[in-house]
């Protein structure tokens, strides 16, 4: 059976052929994802949000759609977005946990109790939709596909929206952060 015969089952819904699309090009495509992520677990978790998503995008794939091309393109994509995820997050690593580690030089719990509150003010101060990701995001421990399925948008809003909560706490909380840098 060729790949457009299965792709013609595949959008009226017949499991049998997505199945034997997922038998077939699995492999490969999380092989094309392990060679820009060097990190097979998440090349096999990006593989299966590839095929997740190939499910649920079957009755809009266009006539002559090519399987293997939509297949290995997707995952490049997905890994590409999870390296830039990487350094999104390794950029606001040293804020995070500069938000979240207790005050070292303090000189009393005083301080510790003024960096809480403004912390929590400054979360509060948040846009609506950003706290709600940004809480999501640290307080849940979700990814952000995982939030971005949860809201029902797509993962770069949620990134715009970790960068925006990101630069606003900071924006709030530098009076804190230059006092801890003394």
């Amino acid at each position: 059976m060729t790949d457009a015969d299965l792709l013609e089952r595949l959008r009226r819904g017949e499991h049998a052929a997505y199945e034997a699309l997922f038998r077939q090009w699995y492999e490969p495509v999380v092989r094309a994802a392990n060679r820009i992520l060097h990190d097979p677990g998440v090349a096999e978790e990006l593989a299966q949000d590839v095929f997740l998503e190939l499910w649920r995008r079957r009755e809009t794939l266009p006539d002559g759609s090519s399987v293997p091309g939509y297949l290995l393109q997707a995952a490049r994509n997905r890994a590409l977005n999870h390296l830039r995820h990487l350094q999104v997050q390794k950029k606001s690593q040293v804020y995070v946990e500069a938000l979240s580690e207790p005050a070292e030089h303090a000189d009393a719990e005083a301080s510790a109790g003024e960096l809480e509150s403004a912390i929590r003010d400054a979360i509060a101060s948040l846009p609506p939709r950003t706290r709600e990701v940004f809480l999501m995001s640290r307080e849940r421990n979700l990814r952000y596909s995982e939030i971005a399925e949860q809201l029902g948008v797509t993962v770069k809003a949620v990134e715009a929206n970790m960068s925006r909560a990101l630069r606003q706490l900071r924006e709030r909380l530098a009076p804190f952060l230059a006092r801890r840098d003394e």
